[in-house]
């Protein structure tokens, strides 16, 4: 491997390769991406085996199997069952919350340890469930998990990565994300053929696996220097560490912007409110906007309830389930396409050409069922083919875009004092919007109909042009440099201004 241009952290870059150490960790922690994927294909996976609805939801089930008279859209209308999908994503909002002061004041590791070790819990529970209260607590538990998770493994990647191979190495995250949903889908698509009806059990208890990877590795991973630094007064350990995960002795540039920055957050008590004001506005719109913007592309709907919507357009149970795992094979192979591409050819260049894909499929997909699937009866062999083939294609486009860039984006654009916070109103809004979703979809389904296509299409409008106008470019930027580029936005720069008053007395101070 190539050591790294000797080019000090003014021109962009700092001195280092990609070692081992930083691969393996960054590879580790993506495990954490693995966890949510799992969950997120293994619910919709579940929720479709006829053994899970008739012992949990046998209302549903009736409905779904005697029920002659009820439209295609509606036989999956239950808040019950989607409140199983859905708790999750409420008990994700407020660990994520909780996460942030542990992530802030003890380190990254001991949040990811805490994600790790609650994932584990609740698959234990939901894999020997009697009852859907059980079911329900066990997917509370997971929501923790992924709460602490979703808020540290972003921040841990972002921060071990040199700035010109941050953008790969984070969109390792959700590369892990869509592995755990292919997972998920093949694994449901096996245990459905259990003979006895209990290979749901296996789906939902098999979460404990990639929770183990996570919670061991928590143990061996080293913390981040920028979180050395933060939490320790001595900067030597945090030196040792940079020189280690850069290959490096000569990382003096690096530190000094590591320190300048640490201090800079220690004068800073409650993140929190420091955040809501204006000089860091631009973070702040992002935070909240990105997360709402990658939950309305309407990519939820297909993972929760890609099985349900395949049965919706007349599959068997097999069938839809084996449509889940081609989408999910499809998603996996565009991130990993993402990774190799987004530190070359841009952010801002990756989310144009996923709207773009993402609008025309969805209209398409919604001209299509409003056409030919009534509320009763399904699609002919070759119409339901021809649905799944844009879905793939909508997928891919969502997988080297709105996925990977939805996690990668936020974790980057943070400054140190504000990073922890601004993560956790990341992820808490995802959570949140996560949740009304899933909690809504399957109602809007029922009224919507193949309008629901055309509804998340016209927002995939909105936040194409969101990017294009408001986002700037962020490919190569060092971490702890990322001010500049909203004081160079022409919109950016009129509300946080051309000078950063805290470190320029700071450096005035030190000079």
């Amino acid at each position: 491997m190539a050591v790294g241009l000797a080019i000090a952290s003014e021109g962009g870059q700092y001195n280092g390769r990609l070692t081992l150490l930083v691969l393996l960790s960054c590879m580790m922690a993506a495990t954490g991406g693995i966890i949510f994927g799992y969950d997120l294909g293994i619910s919709g996976g579940v929720t479709s085996m006829e053994p899970f609805l008739k012992k949990f939801f046998p209302k549903v089930y009736t409905k779904m199997k005697e029920d002659t008279k009820i439209s295609n859209y509606c036989k999956f209308d239950s808040q019950l069952l989607t409140s199983f999908t859905s708790s999750l994503y409420i008990a994700g909002l407020i660990s994520s919350f909780l996460a942030s002061p542990v992530t802030g004041a003890f380190g990254r590791k001991p949040s990811i340890l805490i994600g790790g070790a609650a994932f584990l819990a609740g698959s234990a529970l939901g894999g020997a469930a009697v009852n859907v209260y059980m079911l329900i607590l066990g997917r509370v538990l997971l929501g923790v998990g992924v709460g602490f998770a979703n808020q540290s493994v972003p921040l841990y990647i972002s921060e071990m990565a040199l700035p010109r191979h941050r953008g790969a190495m984070n969109i390792g995250f959700q590369c892990g994300v869509g592995l755990g949903v292919l997972s998920a889908n093949i694994i449901n698509f096996g245990t459905e053929k259990i003979k006895g009806g209990w290979g749901w059990r296996i789906s939902l208890a098999l979460a404990a696996l990639p929770a183990s990877i996570l919670t061991i590795g928590a143990i061996l991973l080293p913390e981040t220097p920028n979180s050395l630094i933060q939490n320790s007064s001595n900067p030597d350990k945090a030196k040792t560490v940079l020189q280690r995960i850069r290959g490096t002795t000569d990382v003096q540039a690096e530190l000094d912007d590591l320190v300048e920055a640490s201090l800079i957050s220690k004068t800073i008590n409650r993140p929190f409110r420091k955040i809501i004001q204006r000089k860091y506005r631009p973070q702040l719109v992002m935070a909240i906007a990105i997360p709402f913007f990658q939950q309305v592309t309407g990519i939820n709907v297909i993972t929760f309830y890609a099985p349900i919507l395949f049965r919706t357009i007349g599959q068997g149970e097999s069938a839809s389930l084996m449509s889940a795992v081609v989408t999910g094979l499809v998603g996996t192979t565009a991130t990993f396409v993402s990774a190799l591409v987004v530190d070359k050819l841009g952010r801002k260049t990756l989310f144009m050409i996923g709207g773009i894909q993402m609008f025309v499929t969805q209209i398409t997909i919604g001209v299509i069922m409003a056409i030919l699937l009534g509320d009763h009866g399904g699609l002919s062999k070759g119409y339901a083919y021809l649905v799944l083939a844009l879905i793939c294609v909508y997928v891919a486009g969502f997988a080297w875009s709105w996925g990977p860039l939805g996690w990668l984006v936020p974790s980057e654009i943070f400054p140190l004092e504000i990073r922890s916070a601004g993560q956790s109103i990341t992820v808490a809004m995802g959570f949140l919007f996560t949740f009304i979703i899933a909690q809504s979809f399957l109602a809007m389904l029922c009224r919507f109909e193949s309008g629901i296509f055309f509804f998340f299409g016209g927002w995939v409008v909105v936040m194409t042009a969101f990017v294009y106008f408001l986002l700037p470019e962020t490919k190569n930027v060092p971490i702890e440099q990322m001010e500049k580029v909203w004081k160079d936005h022409r919109f950016w720069k009129t509300i946080v201004g051309e000078v950063d008053d805290e470190k320029k007395a700071y450096r005035q101070q030190g000079a």
